[in-house]
């Protein structure tokens, strides 16, 4: 199995070493100082990759031919000086090669000897270590060579070589462990000798790439999450390669039984230390802060930083918490705290604590934060190391305003102002990260404009709740409007019955009268009471037939004695609507037209039956309105051109028409009186679309759309 994957990985070292010459010898860019030496070291590679795969890596042809191999990338190296003129410049460039060359050629001399049969069995394997100590020696210095020029390169310079760096650094980097392996272990690992193809096919292609004309868009830049994570498989493969030795050695050292139970002590206590500290939450926080501070420029990767904090704030309410813990996970995200409180202002401007995150067990007396130090934190913006405070540094004297119980608190450890318009929205105090650091210049400039960010969130929640108080207090405001109205009304019929019984309380028909009234008016106070909670909410109540005929007769009886209506229609017309709602909605119309029209001119009650839907009418030939004022005014609530009127009649008409799925239609003229027409849909609508719909009874609101189709169909 380990020489076919071998043959394998060689075969495609071999072909990407081809692929790699023919791209640089037609495509590849023809001013490097390097091309020439590169064309001549990718054949080479490739020769001895043929000569490995058929041959296998112990024979002598593969062993001169990784020699030659070696030599044609020294030159290699050296031609990469030449790119700016740095192999005239730098004296000591040209010993170390010479060196190299020289320990190279020394590779000749050992392989001769070892494998020309000049040597017993035991003195050949002692030469061919030698032989293993001559290839680690020329991979370390060439790993010198290949550092020198890249850290002593320019910055044009440097993205010229930054490919053709990079793939001889994993060439000669692999090339150093593998012997350092051999030469400890007595021979080369057979095991990873395939392994070598495959780092060979790579720095063909790196070396391809860095000829590109393009090589500037295909800079390599691995991820942070990648970078840990080879990282950490670098660490574990340390590791186990560290016990594997030592248990290698500890066999060898120690003989029999003894030599036994050292090797297994040895992998016992990797396999405890392997369990108990590489799986560990502090073990990765502290190779990830490691990485971070040697590897990167930056401490933070700012792009993935800003998408979790966004993905974290910007969760739905019901998902892990209210917007508020949200709050201090997003900045605590940010530092990797484990905890967090949020402190917000109070009526008197005190912090209080509004939040915890992952800290119940802290006390946080109220208020929190001294007014002095909330109004410091305002002014100046200024983000809290909790450390140093407890060490007495002060910048601007906060380190004396810093409350008793938060200086006491070791796990606190960075405050965090929340600023919004120049206004302290509130203050997160962070908890300390796993792995011990102090705050620098990135933390706060990160904290600073993340907090900004979460004070926005938190003064547009405060927002949508002042604005939602708002608006519970107006349509409080709406219903005692509503309600004021209707009592209006209630009050104008008895002022008039009163007026009218100075006058007629003699007359047995009047008293008659006069009793039905008061009692209409009982019946509607109750109705009133119950529906005052139904008042702006959209409810229709319950919908059920309706004769719109007997409606018109009742409100035409119980108007007349106090001024002229009249009323015509057909027999029976019978709609769905919800009584109660239609009857205040005709209440309204038939008394504003009363109040429009002159003392002896009629109001007439009209009802009609259309098949599909019907209509009432209440005209009158009063004053009349203009076209734009129906358009714009008619129904805008809190509007009236009447002395005392409260604008909502007409507007809570339409409403409660809407609702019952039916129309308000207005036509007026100035000075010729007005037309209000209500339009429902009748009983026979419910049928018709019962048995054309899978007998499904629609509701009302459904009837207008299909009662339009009808008409355009007809």
């Amino acid at each position: 199995m380990e020489e076919i994957f071998a043959f394998l990985a060689f075969g495609i070292a071999a072909l990407a070493c081809v692929f790699a010459a023919v791209w640089i010898a037609r495509c590849g860019r023809r001013d490097r100082s390097d091309r020439g030496a590169t064309l001549v070291a990718l054949s080479i590679t490739c020769l001895w990759c043929l000569a490995v795969a058929s041959l296998g890596a112990d024979r002598a042809l593969s062993y001169f031919a990784e020699t030659a191999r070696d030599l044609a990338w020294t030159v290699v190296l050296f031609r990469l000086f030449a790119n700016d003129g740095r192999d005239a410049s730098l004296r000591l460039v040209r010993p170390v090669i010479g060196s190299l060359v020289f320990v190279q050629l020394l590779q000749v001399f050992v392989v001769f000897v070892a494998m020309g049969g000049l040597l017993d069995r035991e003195s050949a394997s002692l030469a061919l270590q030698t032989l293993a100590l001559l290839h680690l020696l020329s991979a370390a210095g060439a790993l010198v060579l290949l550092h020198n020029l890249y850290a002593g390169a320019a910055d044009m310079s440097r993205r010229l070589l930054a490919w053709s760096a990079g793939s001889l650094g994993l060439f000669w980097g692999f090339e150093l462990n593998f012997h350092t392996v051999a030469y400890l272990g007595g021979a080369a690992l057979n095991e990873v000798n395939g392994l070598r193809g495959l780092v060979m096919a790579g720095m063909a292609c790196g070396i391809a790439i860095g000829f590109s004309r393009s090589e500037r868009g295909l800079t390599f830049r691995p991820s942070r999450a990648v970078t840990f994570q080879l990282l950490s498989l670098v660490l574990i493969g340390g590791y186990l390669a560290a016990m594997v030795l030592l248990s290698g050695w500890a066999a060898d050292r120690f003989s029999g039984d003894l030599g036994r139970i050292t090797q297994v002590g040895f992998l016992l206590a990797a396999a405890v230390f392997t369990v108990l500290w590489l799986p560990s939450p502090r073990f990765r926080d502290w190779a990830r802060v490691m990485a971070t501070k040697h590897l990167f420029k930056h401490r933070y990767d700012y792009r993935s930083e800003w998408i979790r904090f966004t993905h974290t704030i910007g969760r739905p309410a019901g998902e892990e918490g209210s917007l508020s813990e949200r709050a201090i996970q997003s900045l605590a995200d940010i530092t990797d705290s484990p905890c967090g409180l949020l402190l917000v202002p109070d009526e008197d401007d005190a912090l209080t604590l509004a939040a915890r995150w992952r800290w119940p067990q802290i006390e946080v007396p109220a208020p929190a934060v001294p007014l002095e130090l909330a109004r410091l934190l305002e002014r100046e913006g200024l983000i809290l190391d909790l450390d140093k405070s407890r060490q007495g540094i002060s910048h601007r004297g906060e380190a004396a305003m810093v409350p008793a119980w938060l200086r006491d608190e070791h796990h606190g450890w960075a405050a965090v102002p929340l600023i919004h318009h120049h206004r302290l929205v509130g203050v997160i105090v962070l908890g300390r990260p796993p792995v011990h650091r102090g705050l620098d210049w990135e933390d706060f400039d990160l904290l600073g404009v993340a907090g900004k960010q979460v004070a926005s969130y938190l003064a547009e929640q405060a927002g949508q709740e002042a604005l939602e108080e708002a608006r519970r207090f107006d349509e409080f405001n709406r219903r005692m409007a509503f309600v004021m109205h209707d009592i209006k009304n209630l009050s104008s019929q008895m002022a008039l019955l009163l007026a009218n019984a100075e006058k007629h309380s003699e007359n047995p028909e009047f008293r008659k009268d006069m009793l039905i009234t008061v009692r209409n008016s009982s019946d509607k106070l109750n109705a009133l009471l119950a529906r005052l909670g139904r008042y702006g909410g959209g409810d229709s109540g319950r919908r059920e037939r309706v004769d719109l005929a007997d409606l018109g007769r009742s409100l035409a009886a119980r108007f007349t004695h106090t001024h002229p209506v009249s009323f015509s229609g057909c027999g029976r017309c019978p709609v769905l609507a919800d009584r109660e709602c239609l009857e205040q909605a005709l209440v309204h119309l038939v008394q504003n037209a009363i109040d429009a029209s002159p003392a002896r001119s009629p109001v007439e009650i009209q009802v009609t039956n259309h098949g599909l839907r019907g209509a009432i009418v209440i005209a009158d030939a009063g004053r009349g309105m203009s076209a734009q004022f129906v358009r714009n005014e008619l129904f805008k609530p809190f509007v009236s051109t009447k002395e005392g009127g409260f604008g909502i009649g007409a507007h809570e008409a339409r409403a409660m028409v809407r609702a019952m799925g039916g129309r308000l239609d207005v036509e007026s003229r100035e000075s010729f009186g007005s037309r209000f027409s209500i339009s429902l849909p009748t009983d026979a609508a419910e049928k018709l679309l019962a048995s054309r719909f899978d007998d499904s009874p629609v509701g009302a609101e459904g009837l207008d759309e299909v009662h339009t189709k009808r008409n355009e169909v007809a």
